[in-house]
Parts: structure tokens; C-alpha cells; sequence
């Protein structure tokens, strides 16, 4: 069954205005990874995301690798629906689930508990749904008596372990990861590999971006090779990193 298609997808992210050095257009498209270029408006807009076109049936675990700028964290934002394709489409036959910040939309001023309830919301999930995770979520991060304080209040690594149990906390239909979720207290960090080991699991399908070849090797059943926004290779993971190799 198809979980994921991408047919065409184009993204072009506007940057500089076109009278600015041309030192620093240079700097900024390289850095990019994508061609800058002048549109109608006199604006310099770069292409990060190239004419890109791929299926994912369900079931299949995709790492996308390339260096820094090659379009990876470009294309997981189109999935998730944070930026809106140029040209092309992209069909989903489910939720998507972005883990690329877990924290994003943290209110550090208000309580943890209601904080679950802000980052559940940007799950799309309901309150009845966010309502029924609570007590799971205060024992999985020991952080029970502290959900009525403030997170500005938080150590880092409390922040970061009520982020990654609201962020894990629901069955995800197809997870967008942007590189390998990390939690800052040690005597964590067990507790939620085994977590997250078992929240990917449970994912219909796994598109996910990480410079770590022995995840993706563990991980994911497939790769995608993307160089300049374009995908210079698709298919099985040791295929991709030989096609990497030659790329350099």
C-alpha cells in the first residue's frame, strides 16, 4: 500500500535581494546546497528542493543522507507541511509526525502540564487525546510533581524529557525525523532509546535525515542520496552509501 508519494516537488526559498554582493550570494547558495537565482520580483531566491519524485510503501524506512545543504531538512519541512512546495505535490495516506524540534512551541512561562497540551495541540491531536497520555508522560519522565512549575524553571534536561514524551507519546502513521532524537540527562538517555526504538517501530513509514550511517543501517530499509536539492540515488541502504561514496 502507498503510504507517501512525491511527484515533482520543487522548493524555492527566497533570500537576498538581487543587489546585494555577489560575494554574498555565492556564500549563501553554497551554504544552501541549491542554485540562487532571479525572480520577477528582483529577488534572489535559491532552489532548495529540485524536481523531486518518490513513493513510500508501507512499512518502509527511508534515511536521507548528503552533506550539510543537499536539500535533507527542506524536504522533511515540505512533509510536515512547515513549508509550502513551489511546484509538485506530495499525497500522504496518514498523520505525519514531525519530531524535527521537539521543543518548538514551548511556552517557557506557562506549566509543563499545559505545555503538553500546547505541543499535543501542534500534533493535531485532541484534548480528550492529550488528556489521556498525561499520566504516562509524568511517570516516563519523572517529572509528575513538577508539571504545575513553570518550564522556565526546568533544567535543559527536563525540557528536553517532557518535549521527547509528548513528541513519542502517540502511535505515528508517517514520522519525519530530523536526525536522531537526543535527550540531555544520562540516566535518561536508556530509558528513551528503548522509547523511541519502539515509537519507530510503530510508524507506518520513517523518513529520516542523519549523518549516522550505523542508524540508518539499523534502522531503515532504504536511502536516499540528495545532492543540490536532486536525488542522485534511491533504494537499498548500501547501494545509496556506495552511490555516496562516488559523489564525495
Amino acid at each position: 500500500m502507498t503510504i507517501l508519494e512525491v511527484t515533482n516537488l520543487t522548493l524555492d526559498l527566497p533570500i537576498l535581494s538581487w543587489d546585494s554582493r555577489s560575494l554574498r550570494r555565492t556564500f549563501v547558495g553554497l551554504s544552501l546546497g541549491g542554485q540562487a537565482f532571479k525572480t520577477r520580483s528582483n529577488k534572489v531566491s535559491i532552489r532548495a528542493l529540485d524536481n523531486i519524485s518518490f513513493t513510500l510503501m508501507e512499512g518502509e524506512r527511508v534515511g536521507l543522507v548528503g552533506h550539510n545543504g543537499s536539500g535533507k531538512s527542506s524536504l522533511l519541512r515540505v512533509l510536515a507541511g512547515i513549508y509550502t512546495p513551489s511546484a509538485g505535490s506530495v499525497r500522504m495516506d496518514g498523520r505525519p509526525t514531525a519530531t524535527l524540534d521537539p521543543a518548538t512551541g514551548m511556552d517557557l512561562e506557562a506549566p509543563g502540564i499545559e505545555n503538553i497540551f500546547i505541543l499535543g495541540r501542534i500534533q493535531g491531536r485532541t484534548r480528550e487525546q492529550i488528556a489521556s497520555v498525561l499520566d504516562w508522560i509524568g511517570e516516563f519522565t519523572g517529572l509528575g510533581p513538577f508539571l504545575d512549575a513553570p518550564v522556565k524553571t526546568y533544567s535543559a534536561g527536563m525540557t528536553a524529557r517532557l518535549a521527547f514524551a509528548v513528541a513519542t507519546a502517540f502511535d505515528p502513521d508517517i514520522l519525519l525525523m530530523d536526525e536522531w532524537i537526543a535527550t540531555g540527562d544520562e540516566a535518561f538517555i536508556g530509558k528513551a532509546q528503548d522509547k523511541l526504538n519502539d515509537f519507530v517501530s510503530r510508524s507506518r513509514a520513517l523518513v529520516l535525515a542523519t549523518h549516522n550511517k550505523e542508524i540508518i543501517r539499523r534502522v531503515c530499509n532504504k536511502a536516499m542520496l540528495l545532492d543540490k536539492g536532486r536525488v542522485v540515488a534511491f533504494g537499498p541502504v548500501e547501494e545509496v552509501f556506495e552511490a555516496q561514496a562516488q559523489v564525495g
